[in-house]
């Protein structure tokens, strides 16, 4: 069964925990949708670990629509979240819904996200009464991160421990059906999880959220320019890649790829008639 906003509530309500990946590609997709993974989010990261820029800021609407489409085509259990990139909302209400809408009918995916301050609460209200599911933002703002100073955890001091707890209750209040908590410290996390009645998700919130969220090229051990420091790798594909490549560039060199079983065959007399009317080669 795939699933939705209800039933990710429910996991809330009954006290499961929600598990979360972002993906960008098919196979990938795939993949995560039959390992049983509740919700992926097609994050506007894949400007950096795709397309390899050094931030966030660089993803694009067709960039996203085009990931975010591949992705809802893989997944008939995991439900699809769109991240909106930057430039999609920070103009009018109008644009704002223009763009999610363009996830939801081009993309085909189930909701969106966007890193919503009490500045876009409107936006996400909108977007709401659209029908458009949507995933609200609090802590670090990646595509802040030039206003920030750089990636930094938000709510270690009181002024921005309210900025956290005072958005995460905007939110909710506007629609949001669930909120993702990123790099925000354990303890807080856990505070407004317990104010709150919707999931919270954590991307380096602790453990105390409703549910986690990883990049899966870091899960994977295939991104090495950035990996934050709440990340787990649990694989070392990466390298695996590596000695896979070499090993293909050997045979190659060698001869002994492609073998005979990987050749496809067709008769002598066929050859010989193409010999007979082009000449012999």
């Amino acid at each position: 069964m795939k699933h939705t906003v209800t039933t990710i509530q429910a996991m809330r309500d009954n006290k499961e925990t929600i598990t979360m990946l972002t993906a960008y590609d098919y196979p990938t997709a795939k993949k995560v949708n039959d390992a049983g993974i509740d919700m992926i989010l097609v994050g506007d990261s894949c400007a950096m670990v795709v397309h390899g820029h050094p931030t966030t800021l660089t993803a694009t609407m067709d960039m996203m629509v085009l990931h975010c489409a591949a992705v809802a085509r893989a997944c008939d259990r995991t439900m699809v979240i769109a991240d909106m990139p930057f430039g999609s909302f920070q103009y009018s209400i109008e644009d704002t819904m223009k763009n999610a809408a363009r996830f939801i009918t081009e993309a085909k995916v189930d909701g969106v996200k966007f890193e919503a301050t009490p500045h876009h609460i409107e936006k996400t209200k909108a977007i709401v009464q659209m029908g458009i599911p949507v995933v609200g933002h609090v802590g670090l703002h990646p595509q802040a991160v030039g206003a920030l100073g750089g990636l930094k955890v938000q709510g270690k001091d009181i002024d921005s421990a309210r900025k956290v707890v005072s958005e995460a209750l905007e939110l909710q209040e506007a629609g949001a059906f669930a909120i993702i908590f990123e790099a925000v410290p354990a303890k807080l996390s856990d505070y407004v999880t317990r104010k709150l009645d919707v999931p919270t998700i954590s991307i380096g919130g602790g453990p105390f959220c409703s549910g986690q969220l990883l990049v899966t090229p870091d899960v994977l051990g295939m991104y090495d320019n950035f990996t934050p420091s709440f990340a787990k790798q649990y694989q070392k594909f990466g390298e695996v890649m590596i000695d896979t490549f070499k090993q293909y560039k050997e045979e190659v060199l060698t001869g002994k790829f492609p073998g005979e079983e990987h050749s496809y065959k067709m008769s002598d007399e066929v050859l010989e008639a193409i010999e007979k009317e082009f000449g012999a080669a």
